[in-house]
């Protein structure tokens, strides 16, 4: 049986969301009169696994824990590998779990992921709330700690999009890590040269790597194409770019702290983008998709 897949709609935009693979987005297009224009990589057909869908949420961490063990007040927290192949978890739990959806309306939806602890040893509500408009969509990711113990948290988005040797990512960036073979920090430098993110053309580029000092705003162009894309968030100082070779898509992901910043001494954490949540608090990463 087919996941649900409830679409919303906003003058020239549609937006396709399963909430049960990962509180996902299967599709967001823009209907002109020439025909429909993915701004997001898309997929008409049913998906099992989210890695195949448009966009889904990071909660409550984004990339990965290296060999997925880190040290929190004292303790070790251990997690299983969530990816195949991968010795590192990665994105949370949110991106593996299905989601309720909540209040739904023509052009707005909730989503709503409740985590009991296990191996992440913290109970965490995490919510979406996604409005369409005429002029774009807007996408509010919350996670609450519900345990009576303070909980690390950085949340991110995972969106994809189409591309073309022309496509061209526009932002500001201050810094990379560069990585190792299994995709983990290794040394910070200067966002210059092969890492400038500056009207770059950015399909098939072989980047996989995370940016500090990001400016909360880049632009996707797609030269020949009616429209292009504005992202911004004003609550994500980090940027993770995923260009890979030959795929005809890339992944640019406003995000909340750095790769692997969990492995980091936890007197580090803050300064990294990691946020410790006491019982009850909030943290949360709007994000706004703006058609130009």
């Amino acid at each position: 049986m087919n996941p649900e897949r409830i679409t919303l709609h906003a003058g020239p935009l549609t937006l396709d969301v399963v909430p049960a693979i990962g509180g996902s987005i299967a599709r967001f297009d823009h209907l002109g009169p020439d025909g429909r224009q993915p701004l997001l990589r898309g997929t008409d057909s049913a998906y099992s696994e989210v890695l195949e869908s448009a966009c889904f949420p990071l909660v409550p961490y984004v990339n990965r824990i290296r060999g997925g063990v880190f040290q929190c007040d004292g303790r070790a927290v251990r997690l299983a590998c969530n990816l195949p192949g991968d010795a590192s978890p990665l994105h949370g739990q949110g991106w593996r779990a299905a989601w309720q959806a909540g209040d739904v309306a023509s052009d707005r939806m909730d989503l709503v992921y409740r985590h009991a602890a296990g191996e992440w040893p913290w109970d965490y509500e995490a919510r979406q709330h996604l409005v369409l408009s005429p002029e774009g969509l807007l996408i509010e990711l919350s996670c609450n700690n519900l345990s009576a113990l303070p909980m690390p948290c950085g949340l991110g988005l995972h969106p994809y999009f189409p591309c073309t040797r022309e496509t061209l990512l526009d932002t500001g960036v201050a810094s990379v890590w560069t990585v190792d073979a299994d995709v983990l920090p290794v040394d910070r430098l200067p966002a210059t040269g092969r890492y400038g993110l500056q009207n770059r053309l950015i399909g098939g580029q072989d980047l996989d790597n995370g940016f500090g000092g990001w400016g909360g705003t880049a632009r996707i162009r797609w030269p020949g194409q009616p429209v292009a894309l504005d992202m911004s968030s004003t609550d994500a100082s980090y940027f993770q770019v995923y260009s890979p070779v030959g795929r005809g898509f890339f992944a640019a992901e406003p995000v909340q702290h750095a790769n692997a910043a969990l492995n980091a001494p936890q007197d580090q954490w803050r300064q990294q983008g990691i946020v410790m949540l006491a019982q009850g608090e909030t943290r949360r990463l709007t994000t706004r998709f703006t058609v130009v």
